[in-house]
């Protein structure tokens, strides 16, 4: 918890530096349906809330070309339900396809406050409690996400994003449910 108010924190300052430090490329805020039913259908709607998200996006790394280098980011995804919640970094690419609109792709590491393995000391009491709660298997896993963005003037859009978080069944004994989120944000660029 300590860290996703550091990283409200940090959102909130960095949405006042100026922009001639050119270190900070955009911050982002939605609203994304958690736990929905896109990848993960048999483990989806177990987990009730919308999150609330907030994200800094850095400027553009010079590594791989104009087209090409990613954009590092920061983010807080928090469950109004108190159900999973997360922290993540990672970097996001950005290719403008038609004047305005921009797909922009994702991957990063995410660490979540979500259940890890099932509770209860008999079978009956693990099968209800599996029945309401996701099963990520382990603290930390990879997020994965692809945004659609609409730019509406030089400073303000808008964007539908997707988020997907899982470790692919390469931590926690192979034990990992998934957890797919949608939503709209809206974007300040600098």
């Amino acid at each position: 918890m300590k860290q996703m108010i550091l990283l409200f924190a940090g959102v909130g300052l960095s949405a006042n530096m100026p922009a001639q430090a050119e270190i900070l490329d955009s911050v982002r805020f939605g609203i994304l349906d958690h736990n929905v039913q896109v990848l993960t259908p048999k483990n989806s709607n177990k987990e009730p809330g919308v999150n609330i998200s907030a994200e800094v996006r850095f400027s553009q790394l010079d590594i791989l070309g104009n087209t090409w280098s990613p954009h590092p980011y920061a983010m807080v995804s928090a469950n109004t339900k108190g159900s999973t919640s997360y922290i993540a970094a990672g970097f996001e690419w950005d290719f403008e396809f038609a004047k305005g609109w921009h797909f922009q792709p994702g991957l990063g590491y995410a660490i979540h406050s979500g259940e890890l393995d099932s509770e209860g000391d008999t079978a009956a009491q693990r099968a209800v409690f599996e029945s309401t709660h996701l099963l990520l298997g382990s603290r930390d896993l990879f997020r994965t996400s692809f945004a659609l963005s609409k730019d509406i003037n030089e400073q303000w859009g808008v964007q539908l994003i997707y988020d997907h978080l899982s470790h692919g069944q390469m931590l926690g004994n192979g034990r990992n449910q998934g957890l797919d989120d949608v939503g709209l944000r809206v974007t300040r660029t600098f």
